[in-house]
Parts: structure tokens; sequence; C-alpha cells
């Protein structure tokens, strides 16, 4: 079988099949940066950029919670279950998780799937380099994709110097000039690891971060307590109620001295099944109503970043704003930059894409997903946030049917689950799919 994609979603899927010795299954795995662990989110290499769940929680097998902790103390990185890793760190270990589990059955190929035909014994698989092979079953683990270009009133933003379009591109990043304005368009996690990224090693830069509604993510605190157990409702549910679950919830530990922040903690186990009781319309508006003021509460920054932003905040050298991009004039290597939220327009060195993921396949520039999409394989989910599946990851043609042998783990199951886009509920996909992959292979041929 074939696992496309090397990041967090698709290592952490070959972790758990390797770590499976009750089948003889083998495993071809395929990136196209070369190497496995790292995706968009872990590749970074500056080590200020952290993880933003604590590493007692990162473990890569859920029946193992101590496990990340155990070989961070293991090769001196950290000694405490609380604290929050580099980035780049989990990336290796994930690598080294892999490398001690793997054996003959497993294989990787430093190459770009562009292409998986399905046939009447499995798949073909075409690589960029024109490369073919098969496989009986197929997981995409295709990750984050790059953001949505950037648009205002007017119609896109041009191709120029100033127009950063990939946030992960630290080099360029670290390029601008010491003393360069940056705009950075968006405010959540991305945005918080590129401001940290201009402004720690460069005190004369400037940076203003803007989103429609100007909201940093919250930060968690020192010491977190137990997650409190809410009450989940039984029968229909809309997104009104689940707000007014929350915010109850949240006035009830107040009242016994917890803060909010074990509230939504407690909420994360049931969000799955919420979600898919909720009809599609409540879905729609929760989308439009509640989902800002959730996201910045539920994804939230470790403690040493948030307190870095606030010293950049106290010192003039960030400034955050709402009120969205109003307007972007090109002056050649430079431009004007018109935001709702200030009263003048100013001159910045660079506009970087900090708007997060773009999650509508049909959109998707990754060939293999435009080639997916094109055949009818894969299909965009009613709010496309990822791609049409079951919950348990069996992907959905553009008919509705269940492709036989084709699956889907990680960021894709957005719409499906929600819950989705992090290593707790990736590594419980990848280990659910890994027990059951046998069967459904034998089941495919």
């Amino acid at each position: 079988m074939a696992v496309v994609g090397g990041g967090a979603s698709g290592t952490l899927t070959s972790i758990h099949l390797m770590a499976s010795r009750a089948h003889a299954l083998r495993v071809a795995a395929y990136d196209a940066s070369g190497g496995l662990g790292q995706g968009l989110a872990y590749s970074t290499t500056d080590r200020r950029h952290l993880l933003n769940v604590r590493s007692r929680h990162m473990s890569a097998f859920p029946d193992i919670p101590g496990d990340l902790v155990e070989w961070a103390e293991r090769t001196g990185r950290l000694s405490d279950a609380q604290a929050f890793l580099p980035r780049r760190d989990y990336a290796v270990y994930l690598q080294e998780t892999l490398d001690r589990l793997r054996d003959e059955r497993f294989s990787f190929r430093g190459a770009q799937v562009v292409d998986v035909a399905p046939g009447p014994d499995g798949f073909e698989l075409s690589t960029a380099d024109g490369a073919r092979t098969r496989a009986r079953a197929v997981v995409l683990a295709l990750g984050n994709q790059r953001p949505a270009p950037l648009a205002t009133a007017t119609g896109p933003l041009p191709e120029a110097r100033w127009h950063l379009g990939d946030p992960w591109d630290l080099d360029r990043l670290t390029a601008l000039p010491a003393d360069a304005t940056v705009v950075l368009v968006g405010t959540g996690l991305t945005a918080v690891d590129a401001a940290i990224s201009l402004l720690e090693d460069a005190p004369d830069r400037r940076v203003v971060m803007v989103s429609r509604h100007g909201l940093l993510p919250e930060a968690h605190i020192e010491q977190q307590s137990t997650a409190w157990l809410s009450p989940v409702p039984s029968g229909p549910v809309t997104a009104d109620a689940l707000a007014g679950l929350l915010r109850e919830q949240i006035a009830a530990a107040a009242r016994q001295g917890v803060d909010w922040r074990p509230v939504v903690d407690g909420l994360r186990a049931p969000t799955q099944g919420l979600w898919q009781r909720l009809p599609l319309e409540e879905r729609e508006r929760f989308l439009a109503t509640y989902v800002r003021d959730w996201e910045v509460r539920r994804h939230r920054m470790a403690p040493d970043v948030a307190a870095r932003l606030a010293s950049y905040r106290e010192d003039g050298r960030l400034l955050v704003v709402g009120g969205g991009l109003a307007a972007v004039t090109d002056h050649g290597t430079r431009c004007e930059v018109e935001l709702p939220g200030l009263p003048d327009a100013l001159f910045a060195d660079a506009v970087v894409n900090c708007t997060g993921p773009m999650t509508d396949v049909s959109r998707s520039a990754d060939p293999l997903v435009r080639s997916l999409v094109q055949r009818g394989v894969l299909t965009p989910d009613p709010l496309r946030l990822g791609v049409a599946a079951t919950p348990t990851g069996e992907v959905l043609d553009v008919s509705g049917q269940v492709v036989p042998g084709l699956f889907v783990v990680g960021p894709a199951l957005k719409g499906v689950l929600w819950e989705s886009t992090a290593v707790p509920e990736i590594r419980g996909q990848a280990a659910a799919l890994a027990q059951r992959l046998p069967e459904l292979v034998r089941a495919v041929v």
C-alpha cells in the first residue's frame, strides 16, 4: 500500500502501520520534500517556533502518552512534560520513531505523486519523475495546503518583489531589510510564527498584523488545570445551543475558581461527535457566527510566545488591527497598504500571506489533488473545509460512493470531523486506520 505525504499526518500513519506487526502489508511512503516528519508545520528551522500543545499531549501513540516526553528527556531536549517543544524537535521525534519501527516492509521515495488512478486491483501511482507504481490501497495524507492567493476588492495582489505568498519561506522573511515595515495578512498561529521570525533578531523592524476581527490566539497558562468535563447534550443540537453551553460552563467553572481554558479543553473529546450531529445549516451558522471566537480559544499560543508578542506590542514594534485589507498599491520595491483599522495608509516593504491553509480542494494547486478532483475521485465536502469522506476516512467520490481502498487522514477531514488538524486527533486516525487496513485491503482485491 502507499502513503502519500510525509508530514505529520503521513508519518504518523506510517508509524502506526509499522507498529502493527499483525500483518505483512508492504508500505511505500512518498513525499516531494525528500524527507519525513515535517510538512508545512514542522519544517521550520526557527527554534523559537514552538508546539502549540504541551509535550505530554503530543506522543505519537494514543496508548503511550509519555512517549514524546521520554524521548525528549533521553535526548536532552527537556525534562518537563508541561513544556512546549520547538517544532523542529518534534519533526526529529517523528523521524526517529519511524526509524525505530521500520523494517523491510517499509520504503520511502522522495518524489511528488501527481496522480493516483483507480484500477481493477487497486491504484496506479504516477510521480513527477515519470515513474509508475501500483498499490492495493492508498492513504492520502495531504496535510495543510498553502494559503489561497491574497486579494482586495479590486482583485488579486500582483506578483511583486514585496508580495510574499508563502509565510513558511523563512529565507525570504529574514532576508527583508533590518528596518523593514511588514504587513502580515492574518492574525492566527501562522502569523504569530512569522512575527517572531521577523522581530526577534531585528529590533528596527515593524510588523502590522491585520485580519477581519484583529484577534490574536489566546495563550496557554503556565500551569494548566485538568480538563473541565461539561455535560454533552443529547438529542438535536444547534450552533446557538452549543455556544450557550460553552458560556454556561465557563461561568460555572469561574464560580469554582477554574479558568476558562479547562472548559474549552474538556469539550475537545466530544467535539467530533457534536459536529457530526449538527445539521449542515447549523454547521454553516457556526462558521458564520462563532468560529473565530472558538478558534482563538481552542488553538492557543505557548506562554513564552505570547510573552514575546506582548513585549513587541509594548515596544511599538507590533501592531494588531482589524478590518481586513482594503487596498494595496504597487510602488516597485515597496507598496502602499490601506487598512480600514488605521487612519492613514502605510508604506510596506512586504505583504505576507498568513491567512492560513486553503481548504477548498477544488481550487488546489497540488497536481495530485487537481487530478483526483478532475477525475471525480475526490470532491470537496459541503462546507469546502476538506474532502468528502466517511468519519473513518474512506474517500467519497463525486457521486457520494466510497472509493474502495482510498483513504484520507488529517486536516482534509476537517469538514467531516471538525477536530482533525492537531496531532492528538491525527494519531488516533492513524492508529485506527492501521488496525483496519489489512482487512480493508483484502476486501479491495
